[in-house]
């Protein structure tokens, strides 16, 4: 006896709408569809009428659009790189992690520098005193590049770097160092960061204002195309946009925007796009929304190639988008952190399904320091198991034909490609950064999900549910940056006192003079210079006589996160307690004269900004009269501006381990201008045992990821009620 088969039509559907009926809240099957961040409506079932007029469902991999991936066999014949991005404190110690990490099941190395190499200062630099060796390897010539990669064949491992505002004198570096190694640019492969438009939007790892770095870009591109055919001219990158706050349409959409706009810089330089384009990559954030991250590596292929196809490109190669993948750092929480494990094995599979090229996978460790080897070691046999143990590899594109998935992807395609066209409107990328339109948009939507979060409608296991009543300490990397910092000195001084210095400051008046008139290319100067010793601080110093040093307008956003609380939509007594909060900051105004004042800071050289701009517009929609401090200030202009702005109390914001030296720094310098009567807070990535260490110094009030910024608030306000009593 068989049965009849199933056959799907009008009746059925409605039989199906019947039994939802009975279970779905209130009885609406609508209530069963999830609107995501992007303003993307996602439904509980999905149907053959949903991808019956689709138009790209039946393509293929490795052929246009290239939405299955821009390889035919894919993972089947080749599974994805394995990388694994980390710098720690000294070349010394990085080349010994790089070299365990390649013997381990490593296919690449990913170099993460400090900040101060980031930003084109020498070690020796007075404004660097505290990044120098923190959050990445410390690089200041090419002696210290040529011990980064000792005994790593640059003619066999590609090398990817991300660096954008000093990306002169270190791309310079990494090519001299394997000339001197034996190896010749012709066999170099890997990729150098360079995208510096997202930069402006939200890492702000800058120097050079955005004219002149897209002039920088272009030399770059050129050089390469000429010299390093192997070699990756830019990855273009939506990380950090996504890690800073942007939705996964937000984060697509400006980061084709950007390639478009680095593609018309290349053309404007006299080139072909097809001898310069299949060397371009592009780097994306992996978080927590699962479908929607697959959806959107699928569109984003589909959307480059309609760009490319806009610049008449030809090669099939010139077509296709090539990405890096990397886990969220920012999904990581301090709260039960063992969870990140589990949060980086389900953001890995992702990448994986949404076809990435090379993947990192971050460590369980990095919301509360840096990594150590053994959570390295698990971060990189996360993906060791997916690749050997799971038979993912063996399918290409498993999830083509899911009637959800291509309709999610279509769908992306469609959120992200109006966000491009209103870009366009706006005269193109670059415009939209200068007008801090681009950064405003990705800041609002920060502030929404944070509010989200700490109203609990958005759920963080650990976090805002399941927390645990007592957490266990973890072991964590701690960095002795006097130590790093002293043998950096050292070295610099050696690398002068042996060098030809007339000829070194020949190659740098070259550098200057090139920048100035438009005439040379950049990089193929810093390469001259570079093999004559000159160093990271003394490049980027020499252009920036012509190009200038760029700084930021300080723009907050207001309303955003207050108006998740105001919709009645609320989770518990999360309103209640906002309510009374507003309240009780109206009754210290009523008090005093005056509203309590704030200043929110980052010290150094960190410009991850992300948690400073959200607790910004926290605090000012809960009724605090709050300033920000510009990007990169020492302690002395802090303490400063927080005197002539007479403000209560200032927050440092610190992301990149930074506080132990910078934040008892400002506590002794607001005592030494007489002032300290302004209290001072402390929120960021710090590990639990520095807190009484820092508690010592005179913190009055320290607030590690995860705490609801409400709860904050409310300590601010009393510790200020305290200092003035």
């Amino acid at each position: 006896m068989t049965s009849k088969p199933f056959e799907f039509n009008a009746s059925s559907l409605e039989a199906w709408q019947k039994a939802a009926v009975k279970s779905a809240p209130g009885g609406d099957v609508n209530a069963l569809n999830w609107k995501t961040p992007d303003g993307i409506v996602v439904k509980p079932l999905y149907t053959a009428a949903d991808t019956a007029n689709l138009p790209y469902t039946n393509t293929l991999p490795g052929f246009e659009p290239f939405l299955r991936g821009p390889q035919a066999t894919m993972y089947a014949v080749r599974p994805w790189t394995i990388r694994q991005y980390a710098g720690f404190s000294t070349a010394e110690e990085s080349n010994a992690f790089y070299r365990k990490a390649l013997a381990a099941g490593g296919q690449g190395v990913s170099v993460a520098f400090d900040l101060a190499t980031h930003r084109g200062y020498d070690s020796d630099h007075p404004r660097v005193t505290g990044d120098v060796g923190k959050a990445g390897v410390a690089i200041d010539s090419v002696e210290d590049m040529k011990i980064l990669f000792d005994q790593i064949p640059l003619d066999k491992v590609s090398v990817s770097m991300t660096m954008n505002g000093a990306v002169l004198p270190v791309l310079a570096g990494y090519v001299v160092a394997a000339e001197e190694q034996g190896v010749s640019q012709d066999q170099l492969s890997g990729t150098i960061q360079n995208d510096i438009l997202k930069e402006f939007m939200v890492r702000n790892t800058y120097i050079y204002p955005p004219e002149p770095s897209m002039k920088i870009i272009g030399d770059i591109i050129e050089y390469t195309a000429k010299n390093m055919p192997k070699f990756n001219s830019i990855s273009i990158s939506g990380y950090h946009m996504q890690e800073a706050g942007a939705n996964q349409a937000l984060e697509m959409a400006f980061t084709l925007a950007d390639g478009k706009e680095y593609v018309k810089t290349a053309i404007a330089k006299g080139m072909d796009v097809d001898a310069f384009a299949g060397r371009l990559s592009f780097f994306w954030a992996v978080g927590m929304n699962f479908y929607l991250e697959i959806a959107k590596m699928r569109a984003a292929r589909l959307l480059w190639c309609r760009i490319m196809k806009g610049f008449d490109a030809q090669n099939p190669k010139s077509l296709m988008l090539r990405t890096h993948s990397q886990t969220s750092g920012w999904s990581l929480t301090e709260q039960d952190p063992y969870n990140n494990v589990v949060r980086t094995t389900i953001e890995a599979m992702a990448a994986v399904f949404g076809g990435t090229q090379s993947l990192h996978t971050n460590s369980f460790d990095e919301a509360i320091a840096l990594p150590t080897e053994f959570s390295s070691r698990i971060a990189r046999n996360t993906q060791l198991i997916i690749q050997e143990e799971t038979h993912i590899t063996n399918v290409i594109d498993p999830w083509a034909g899911s009637y959800m998935m291509e309709s999610l992807t279509q769908e992306m395609a469609d959120k992200a490609w109006a966000i491009i066209e209103e870009v366009e409107a706006l005269g193109g990328m670059t415009q939209a950064v200068g007008s801090g339109w681009a950064k405003l948009k990705i800041e609002a939507a920060a502030a929404e999900k944070q509010a989200r979060i700490d109203s609990g409608k958005d759920v963080i296991v650990g976090v805002n549910k399941y927390k645990l009543a007592k957490e266990d300490p973890i072991e964590t990397l701690s960095i002795d940056n006097v130590r790093v910092r002293d043998g950096q000195i050292e070295r610099l001084a050696k690398i002068r006192g042996s060098r030809d210095s007339a000829k070194v400051q020949a190659a740098l008046d070259a550098l200057s003079a090139s920048a100035e008139s438009g005439q040379g290319n950049l990089l193929d100067l810093s390469i001259q210079a570079v093999r004559l010793r000159a160093t990271v601080g003394e490049i980027s110093d020499a252009l920036e006589k012509a190009f200038g040093r760029h700084r930021a307008d300080t723009q907050k956003v207001t309303g955003v996160y207050a108006a998740a609380y105001d919709d009645g939509d609320n989770v518990g007594d999360t309103m209640e307690y906002w309510n009374q909060l507003k309240a009780d900051i109206a009754a210290f105004a009523d008090a005093q004269g005056r509203r309590p004042r704030v200043m929110i800071s980052k010290l150094g050289q960190d410009g991850h900004d992300r948690g400073a701009k959200v607790v910004a517009t926290a605090f000012a929609d809960l009724g605090f009269d709050v300033d920000m401090g510009p990007l990169f200030q020492t302690p002395e202009e802090c303490a400063r501006q927080a005197i002539e702005n007479d403000v209560h109390a200032v927050g440092v914001s610190t992301l990149a381990a930074g506080h132990k030296t910078l934040v008892p720094a400002i506590i002794a310098e607001l005592k030494k201008q007489g002032a300290d009567d302004i209290i001072v807070f402390v929120g960021g990535v710090i590990p639990r045992q520095d807190y009484d260490m820092l508690y010592e110094a005179g913190v009055k009030g320290i607030y590690g990821p995860g705490t609801p910024i409400p709860v904050s608030a409310k300590d601010v306000l009393e510790q200020i009620k305290k200092a003035l009593a």
